[in-house]
């Protein structure tokens, strides 16, 4: 019985047009008065320790759509959770709905901007993270947006969602290390597919494992059913003795878990790696074909006491990205507690030890994206297992 693929989007985060992310941040402060064209002059993002830090918080709301509401409501809860837990650092935390549309929340980055915002985080999508970078291109203020796509970082764009490349790296390192090196890489052919397929190749080539072949397949069914064979193939002529996929739970993922077993290429024969979340909806864990699998996830004893206490405070479960927006607060409060005039310099922002987020530790890179430490995880009697701990620093195993 072949299954029917769930509704397929476009991409953002792994795959939809819009991206998830995680991360928190600064920036490099500049004492001169900055001018948009068309505005009125705005201050530098200079710290001053008598006064708040003003953070603009730009969020999906506006739109008329459900899920960007809900998405919206979440991150300014968790932003907010943050600012109180701060104690003695101040933030004035300000809110702008950018309608999910690049052209508004560019807008309304120029408007924070003029509003006297020092940092911006948000916005989530990463075509609106684009627009607000070029907006603010002639500006001090770095951005921190919550998406995941590295294709949106650098410049004065930072991502802080979870991305691809990192993942990668920490599941090919942990896959070399037990004996699983030559991979084999499936992936859909679309934007999200190609970036994960080129993390994978990426992360063979720094972690000691070796890239066995790739196979794509149509985003779609009938795409996927056509894919199967040439994966089989591919994975045994290649000699490979793990297969790395792209795909997550939402798309072709489950037609894949059925499939692939029924043409002798199951968990019994290869190790399964996920380069996505497969815990998620838990319904997954039942798959046959995803028992023994790993897949890497944030800290989850520290991302369970967060989603505890936003749950206390708002009533209800944070939507997955929300912690992007506490990290962000808490980030941004660290380095202003230091007292120094440049405290949300870029410097800042990219220091090598990072920060301790609510899904464990991150930090930016200067490129524009992030590291994240993450534990590896296995599917066992469906059930997930930490095989391999979150690293609680960036020096030693992990990274």
């Amino acid at each position: 019985m072949v299954a029917v693929l769930p509704a397929l989007r476009k991409l953002s985060w792994p795959s939809a047009g819009r991206l998830w992310l995680v991360l928190a941040a600064l920036w490099l402060a500049a004492c001169e008065p900055i001018s948009l064209p068309g505005t009125s002059p705005a201050p530098g993002p200079g710290v001053d320790p008598s006064r708040p830090v003003q953070v603009a918080l730009l969020v999906p709301g506006g739109s008329g759509q459900s899920g960007d509401q809900a998405i919206a409501t979440s991150l300014e809860n968790a932003a907010r959770l943050a600012v109180s837990d701060l104690g003695a650092v101040r933030i004035d935390l300000r809110i702008y709905e950018t309608a999910g549309s690049p052209e508004r929340a560019a807008a309304q980055a120029v408007a924070a901007v003029n509003d006297g915002a020092q940092i911006i985080l948000g916005p989530v999508f990463a075509n609106s993270a684009r627009a607000v970078g070029q907006a603010l291109a002639a500006t001090d203020v770095q951005v921190l947006s919550f998406s995941n796509n590295p294709t949106a970082a650098g410049g004065n764009v930072f991502i802080l969602g979870p991305t691809f490349d990192n993942t990668a790296r920490r599941l090919a390192a942990f896959a070399a290390d037990r004996g699983r090196s030559r991979i084999f890489a499936v992936y859909e052919r679309n934007e999200s597919g190609e970036i994960g397929r080129q993390a994978i190749a990426g992360a063979a080539a720094v972690t000691g494992a070796t890239l066995a072949g790739s196979e794509g397949f149509d985003f779609s069914q009938q795409g996927v059913v056509e894919a199967v064979p040439r994966i089989a193939s591919g994975a045994r002529a290649g000699g490979a003795d793990a297969l790395f996929f792209t795909s997550n739970t939402a798309g072709a993922l489950p037609l894949l878990m059925q499939l692939l077993p029924e043409n002798r290429v199951g968990p019994d024969q290869f190790q399964f790696i996920g380069l996505t979340r497969w815990d998620i909806p838990r319904a997954i864990l039942d798959l046959p074909g995803v028992q023994g699998a790993w897949f890497a996830l944030p800290d989850p004893d520290l991302s369970e006491r967060f989603t505890q206490r936003y749950q206390a405070a708002f009533g209800a479960a944070p939507h997955p990205i929300a912690g992007l927006a506490y990290d962000g607060i808490a980030a941004v409060g660290a380095l202003a507690r230091s007292g120094r005039p440049d405290a949300l310099g870029r410097a800042a922002l990219t220091q090598a030890q990072g920060f301790a987020g609510v899904g464990g530790v991150f930090r930016l890179m200067p490129n524009g994206t992030n590291q994240r430490g993450l534990a590896v995880a296995q599917i066992r009697d469906r059930q997930v297992i930490v095989i391999d701990p979150a690293p609680r620093s960036f020096v030693g195993p992990g990274f």
